[in-house]
């Protein structure tokens, strides 16, 4: 295995259901694996544009129908990892607002309440709604970003944010993360969204860029006033927030292409 394709195998094995070699990492391997998390993003972005143009391409194919596919299959290929975090959040907040040790047993707990049912049908509705937006435009770009921009989620936390588990592979991530890099990995991914939003007549991306950062702020002020840190199922609920907003934002804003 080439050293240097390490931390890209590693998180493409994270953050998707893709098949990768068997890797034997190092430490500073899993901190690097950070930096390609909006790489990830756009490979993964960029199958699931290319699934949604070929299943637009059947003749007669129902809108509603494909967009359901679409959802269907973005939803499979990252194994619904951010979606099972929105959930433990979800519940986590509502049972344990106040007590952060409550809300990290809560968290742990693979069972599902009421909110967090309720979270993810409207993450869910709001996506797919959108995706109809999507198919019916052909502004497949709008989705692109949206992945690309979800998986900026991570590094910004582990920049910002104390990592709650002080052992485990979060915990070897937030440690030999190198930071000055990913620092240039967010903004650099930040600048590139900018500009190709820009360059295919999407003005909502810049709207859509400061929902972004108002919504990382607030992840940041309270993860830390409530768990003192962030877990990797407040990464997901962040990066489903983050990805549904920006898709919506994006949707909204068609109308001044």
């Amino acid at each position: 295995m080439n050293p240097v394709m390490t931390p890209l195998w590693l998180a493409i094995q994270f953050l998707t259901r893709l098949p990768t070699p068997a890797l034997e990492p190092r430490p500073e391997d899993l901190g690097r694996s950070v930096l390609t998390y909006p790489l990830v993003g756009l490979i993964l972005g960029l199958i699931v544009v290319i699934v949604g143009i070929a299943l637009s391409a059947i003749p007669g194919a129902p809108t509603l129908l494909v967009a359901a596919l679409v959802l269907t299959f973005w939803v499979a290929l990252t194994g619904a990892l951010h979606l099972d975090g929105l959930a433990d959040t979800v519940d986590a907040w509502v049972g344990g607002q106040r007590h952060p040790e409550r809300a990290r047993g809560i968290m742990k707990d693979p069972a599902c309440g009421p909110m967090a049912v309720a979270a993810l049908i409207l993450v869910l509705l709001l996506k797919g709604t959108a995706l109809v937006a999507v198919l019916e435009s052909g502004a497949w770009i709008a989705l692109l970003l949206a992945i690309v921009l979800g998986r900026v989620v991570p590094p910004v936390l582990f920049l910002t944010t104390p990592y709650v588990n002080p052992v485990g592979l979060g915990a070897e991530m937030a440690q030999h993360l190198p930071r000055r890099a990913a620092i240039g990995v967010v903004g650099a991914t930040v600048l590139l969204s900018l500009i190709l939003g820009l360059v295919s007549g999407l003005w909502g991306v810049i709207p859509a860029l400061v929902a972004v950062g108002l919504l990382l702020w607030g992840a940041i002020h309270l993860l830390k006033g409530w768990l003192g840190g962030f877990t990797g199922d407040t990464v997901g609920a962040t990066l489903e927030l983050v990805e549904t907003s920006v898709l919506v934002i994006l949707v909204l804003t068609l109308g001044l292409h």
